[in-house]
C-alpha cells in the first residue's frame, strides 16, 4: 500500500500542483474582494453618491453593481489561468474570452441603466424647457436598449473576427424574405409610430375605441395595453389602434350633460315657464357648471308628455366629481318641481272606450 501511495506521489509533478494551488488561491482573493466590495465598499458608494445634486452618479453605480460584481470573478479566472503560463494559443483564446466578457458586462450595465432613461430624459427636457411627449420617452429607452444590444453583439463578433460586413450584406439579399415573414410585426410596428408622430393618446388616457375602452398602461413597438374599467389588462396591437377611430375623454375640457325632462301634460303654462327660468337661473349660479353655454328651454309636445330640453356643461372631466355635480344638479331641479307644484311625467297611455249605444 505504501509503495502504491510512492509511485503515486512520484508520478505527480508537484510543481504542476503548486501552480494550480496559486491559481486557485488567486480566484478565492479575488472572491473575497468581491464580498468585500459588495458588503462594505459598494453600499458606502452608493451613499456618497447619494448626498450628490442629481441621481446621476446613483443610478449609474446601481446598473453597474452586477457588472462590476462579476467583473471581480472574471479577473480572478484570468489571473488564475495567465498564472498556470498556458501555451500561446490558449493565452490568445483567453484573451478574446476576456474581451468579449468584459463587453457583455459593459453592455448589462448600459442595459440597466437605460431602465432609468426615461426619467433622466424628462429631466432633461424640463431643464432645456422641452415639451416631450410621455410616449416617446419609454420608446426612446426601449431603442437606447437594442440599440446597446446590437452593439455589443457587433464588437464581440468582431473580436472573433467574424465578418460583420458580410452579415449586414446577407440581411440585405434576405430583406425581402423577411420583410414578407414579418409583415405583421412591421406594421404594428409603424402603426407605433403613427400613435407617436399624431399623438392621439399618451400613457395615463382614457380612450374609447370600437374595440376596447379603458386607461392606457403601456404603448411598445408592437402593441399598446390598455387598462379596462372591470381592470382587466387589454393588449391591443398597434395597427390595430392605427386605423381605428379613437375617442378621448381625457382631452375634454369640460364634459357634457344633456336630457330631456319629463314633466306632465296638464301642466300650466306659467308653471313650465317659471319652472324652466327657475332652472336656468339654478344653472347659472352653480358653480360646477361651466358658465360659457346653457340651454334650457320648453322643447316638444310628446304623446304622453311635455319635454323641457337641458344642455349644459361641467366644469370638471373628472368621473366621479362630474357624477356629484349632476346629483347636485338633479336634486335641486326636484327641488324646484316640488315648489312649483309640478310632477314628472311617466310613459303613460290614455285608452278611451266609446259605448255604442243600440236602437
Amino acid at each position: 500500500m505504501v509503495s502504491k501511495l510512492q509511485t503515486w506521489l512520484e508520478g505527480i509533478n508537484l510543481e504542476i500542483l503548486l501552480d494550480i494551488g496559486i491559481a486557485a488561491a488567486i480566484f478565492i482573493i479575488f472572491i473575497i474582494f468581491r464580498k468585500i466590495f459588495s458588503t462594505y465598499l459598494f453600499k458606502l458608494i452608493v451613499k456618497l453618491t447619494k448626498k450628490a445634486p442629481t441621481e446621476v452618479l446613483t443610478n449609474i453605480m446601481l446598473a453597474f453593481e452586477g457588472p462590476i460584481r462579476a467583473l471581480f470573478v472574471i479577473i480572478g479566472i484570468y489571473l488564475a489561468f495567465l498564472y498556470l503560463s498556458l501555451s500561446s494559443i490558449s493565452s490568445v483564446l483567453l484573451i478574446r474570452v476576456l474581451r468579449s466578457v468584459l463587453v457583455i458586462l459593459v453592455a448589462w450595465g448600459l442595459y440597466n441603466l437605460s431602465s432609468t432613461s426615461s426619467s433622466f430624459f424628462e429631466r432633461l427636457a424640463r431643464k432645456l424647457n422641452i415639451e416631450v411627449d410621455k410616449i416617446i420617452l419609454p420608446f426612446l429607452s426601449k431603442l437606447l436598449r437594442f440599440i446597446i444590444i446590437v452593439m455589443a453583439i457587433s464588437i464581440i463578433a468582431s473580436e472573433w473576427e467574424y465578418n460583420v460586413g458580410g452579415f449586414v450584406a446577407g440581411l440585405g439579399l434576405g430583406g425581402l424574405a423577411f420583410a414578407l415573414a414579418a409583415q405583421e410585426s412591421l406594421k404594428n410596428f409603424f402603426g407605433g409610430v403613427v400613435i407617436i408622430t399624431e399623438k392621439p393618446f399618451s400613457i395615463g388616457d382614457w380612450i374609447k375605441t370600437p374595440s376596447v375602452e379603458g386607461v392606457v398602461e403601456d404603448i411598445t413597438f408592437r402593441s399598446t395595453k390598455i387598462r379596462t374599467f372591470a381592470q382587466a389588462l387589454v393588449t391591443v396591437p398597434n395597427s390595430t389602434l392605427a386605423n381605428e377611430p379613437i375617442t378621448n375623454w381625457t382631452k375634454m375640457g369640460k364634459r357634457q350633460i344633456t336630457f330631456n325632462l319629463r314633466i306632465a301634460y296638464d301642466t300650466p303654462r306659467h308653471k313650465i315657464k317659471a319652472c324652466v327660468k327657475r332652472i336656468d337661473k339654478m344653472l347659472r349660479n352653480h358653480e360646477g357648471i361651466d358658465q360659457d353655454f346653457i340651454l334650457v328651454r320648453f322643447d316638444e309636445f310628446k304623446t304622453d308628455c311635455l319635454e323641457i330640453f337641458l344642455y349644459f356643461f361641467t366644469k370638471t372631466t373628472s368621473w366621479e366629481e362630474y357624477l356629484r355635480v349632476r346629483e347636485d344638479v338633479n336634486l335641486k331641479i326636484m327641488e324646484i318641481l316640488e315648489i312649483e307644484g309640478v310632477s314628472i311625467a311617466f310613459p303613460s297611455q290614455n285608452i278611451y272606450l266609446e259605448k255604442k249605444t243600440t236602437e
